[in-house]
């Protein structure tokens, strides 16, 4: 029998082939952003909602992805385990209060998921950027996998919050006592020197969807 648990699963692991969110693959599928949000999974009165035959039709379209193989992601594996998934947030809101704690670690409500097996940090965690601000590094509604436990050198590509509450997407230049220094990805927008006092953390980037 198909379960609704099952179907939802699948539009994930579809996304998750595409390096997408469940948001990304509704907006590549030319569908509104929150068409696969897990908020839409379940009424307001709790009753189980499912995707329209027209939205996994148009998703499958976006992807270029047979229904046989749809089907296969309803039970990959012969109905084995699910991949494993980690946290998933919106790159605009990562800058508000709640979401980590003064490590730079996952905290609190509001994240969403995105299945990704390939990470060993248990810690690690999914930016998906909006804007064309770190253009042509990440564009609109790529996903990046952030790992708070990694270590970092020169060269790396970080995301950095301040103390302020801004967050960046940078490559690393140099990293003292004193300040840290950040090459922009972005011709358009300046590099930045900040002072290690003013970083509340620093975080790696270990992967991200083209």
């Amino acid at each position: 029998m198909l379960t609704h648990a099952q179907v939802w699963s699948a539009i994930d692991r579809l996304a998750a082939r595409a390096g997408l969110s469940a948001s990304g693959l509704a907006r590549r599928a030319g569908l509104d952003p929150t068409t696969f949000n897990k908020s839409k999974r379940v009424t307001a009165q709790g009753r189980a909602r499912w995707p329209s035959t027209e939205s996994i039709a148009k998703a499958l379209a976006a992807t270029a992805t047979s229904l046989e193989t749809f089907v296969g992601l309803v039970q990959p594996n012969g109905g084995g385990a699910a991949t494993p998934a980690v946290p998933l947030l919106g790159f605009a809101e990562a800058g508000a209060g709640g979401y980590f704690d003064d490590g730079g670690f996952p905290a609190g409500e509001g994240w969403d998921e995105i299945a990704f097996p390939a990470v060993n940090d248990e810690h690690a965690y999914a930016l998906e950027v909006s804007g064309q601000s770190m253009e042509p590094a990440y564009r609109d509604g790529d996903v990046i996998i952030v790992s708070p436990s990694a270590p970092i050198r020169r060269g790396d590509r970080v995301v950095v919050r301040t103390r302020d509450g801004e967050v960046m997407a940078k490559e690393l230049k140099r990293r003292t006592a004193k300040s840290i220094e950040l090459k922009s990805l972005n011709m358009a927008h300046p590099d930045r020197t900040l002072a290690a006092t003013d970083v509340l953390w620093i975080a790696r980037i270990l992967w991200a969807s083209q």
